[in-house]
């Protein structure tokens, strides 16, 4: 299996050593992104505005390895604070409208930059066929 680093111009650069994302086989593995506009700068707006910036780093990245929001299988997302939980998925389901990813949701102590969300994912690459069976009764 070829590994093929990911990295778009349009997510600003991490100031830690990682890749945007690593293309592996037929699958893209997306590091968190956190709603960064520029390096080192948070959205402004509070946990929705952040979610939303987060959601679109991350679509970004994902097209940059072939893939997309809508081919995503599981993601992990990290808050500061649960609280915020229902305006977070208020976003979140404005990304996934149908057949969201599965998902974890962990609060932290903090993330990096001080930023309240980070989400990573994992999604098909562009050889895998799609097609989803909804098994909800």
């Amino acid at each position: 299996m070829r590994k093929q680093v990911v990295h778009t111009p349009k997510v600003p650069s991490a100031r830690v050593p990682l890749s945007q994302a690593i293309k592996a086989g037929d699958w893209v593995f997306a590091s968190g992104q956190l709603g960064t506009i520029a390096p080192g700068t948070l959205a402004a707006g509070g946990i929705a505005a952040e979610t939303r910036q987060v959601c679109e780093n991350l679509k970004a990245v994902l097209e940059a390895g072939g893939s997309s929001l809508e081919r995503v299988v599981k993601v992990t997302i990290y808050m500061v604070d649960l609280g915020e939980l229902m305006e977070m998925n208020r976003v979140f389901s404005e990304y996934f409208p149908h057949d969201p990813p599965a998902r974890t949701t962990f609060e932290c102590r903090a993330l990096v930059g001080g930023a309240r969300i980070e989400i990573e994912a994992i999604a098909m690459g562009p050889a895998t066929r799609a097609s989803t069976t909804s098994t909800r009764r």
